[in-house]
């Protein structure tokens, strides 16, 4: 890992008293720089929620099922199945949030039966919608008359993964146009899962952030064949579950209300200044939470970019590479085309090969004493240093190049 030296106590203490903090009331700056909602897919607009998605501001309950299939007799145990997933996604979500988020799981521990076999239903990743509906609908009925579905949030769907018509990569979360009903509710959505044991890492933490209507930051190359993870690479579970910096964007964070506006600072290229940014992953402290994690330059009606410290700790505890991360975040970009995109401030260099998913971006955050040139925005981001306290110095500014 290069990590990143400290500064001299002297330029330490220069930094500490140069940095000027975010606004104490933050409405007034966040708006202008928070991009609006669009009609796109898990549109990345920060300016308001739609309701149709539960938000993760406070605790939310789950309910785990496990299906089992007459072509398959079980090998193991709900009980036992339930801990590739529990506690383990939980303490992710607790520990992204800074506690502001719980996702209570409920485990049914006894296998229900589908009434078909487990090939009748042509489970794979592109699933025909027709054979896929059936299944949810036997999933249901036959949940129904021992789950009580008015008492949770979330519905985790968790096939026998030992059936031979079970295919690994077709774990999703599915949306219904029309909601299908149990129990006096309405059932809009629900994760499928069809992992092996063990599951893929993070996978249903990347799955139930759909729930929270967070789009897919990966990218999919046609014939599936090449790199899926140009866009954010390591960074965001939304990119890639195996990623060894899964921590949200603070840009997701402030979306989903785990970052208040007083912990965004926008930024104006008019009047350059110093700013400060606590790291990322810092557990929440309440002396703290009117200092930014969060830097932000509106850059056009639909565009921003987002600048944050990104240190070895908590979801981050395996990243490559630490210091500040640059990213572009676009309302009108669908999930899946590239609504985040990182730039690499350190072009034609990679790092981490053999745990990276994607080495020429492993080494994508600046340092202290380095700077990018955002030639597309005419932006300039320089780090200068860091404080006592471990805050990241940046100076943000028109480019001259």
């Amino acid at each position: 890992m290069r990590r990143v030296a400290a500064v001299a106590t002297s330029l330490s203490a220069l930094i500490a008293t140069s940095i000027v903090a975010g606004p104490a009331t933050a409405s007034e700056a966040a708006l202008s720089c928070a991009l609006g909602r669009t009609e796109a897919h898990h549109s990345e607009g920060v300016d308001g929620w739609d309701s149709a998605y539960p938000r993760p501001d406070r605790h939310l309950d789950a309910v785990m099922i496990f299906l089992s299939f007459p072509d398959a007799r079980p090998t193991t145990s709900p009980q036992q199945l339930s801990g590739d997933y529990f506690p383990a996604t939980s303490r992710f979500f607790e520990r992204a949030s800074y506690g502001k988020f719980r996702l209570r799981t409920h485990v049914h521990n006894r296998w229900v039966r589908m009434p078909h076999p487990s090939t009748s239903y042509g489970i794979q990743r592109d699933w025909d919608s027709g054979r896929r509906s059936a299944y949810l609908r036997d999933a249901v009925a036959a949940a129904d008359p021992v789950i009580d579905f008015s008492r949770y949030d979330l519905v985790y769907l968790t096939a026998d993964p030992g059936a031979p018509g079970v295919d690994s990569d077709a774990t999703k979360v599915v949306n219904l146009d029309q909601p299908m009903h149990a129990d006096g509710v309405e059932l809009r959505r629900f994760v499928t899962v069809f992992e092996h044991s063990p599951p893929d890492r993070n996978v249903l933490a990347h799955e139930t952030g759909h729930v929270f209507d967070l789009p897919d930051l990966y990218h999919r190359p046609e014939n599936g064949h090449g790199d899926w993870d140009t866009y954010v690479g390591d960074w965001d579970l939304m990119g890639s579950q195996f990623g060894l910096a899964p921590d949200p964007f603070g840009w997701h964070k402030w979306r989903l209300g785990w970052i208040t506006d007083a912990q965004v600072d926008c930024v104006g290229l008019d009047h350059p200044r110093m700013h400060a940014l606590r790291p990322l992953s810092a557990p929440d402290d309440p002396d703290d939470r009117h200092r930014p994690r969060l830097l932000v330059v509106r850059t056009g009606p639909d565009s921003a970019l987002a600048m944050e410290a990104r240190v070895a700790g908590g979801n981050d505890r395996s990243l490559c590479t630490e210091g500040v991360l640059v990213y572009r975040v676009r309302s009108t970009t669908a999930s899946g085309s590239g609504p985040v995109q990182v730039l690499d401030g350190h072009p034609g260099t990679s790092a981490c090969r053999g745990s990276s998913v994607y080495p020429p971006l492993a080494d994508a955050p600046l340092g202290v004493g380095e700077s990018m040139n955002d030639t597309e925005d005419g932006v300039r981001i320089q780090v200068e240093g860091r404080t006592t306290d471990g805050e990241w110095a940046v100076k943000v500014t028109r480019s001259t190049a």
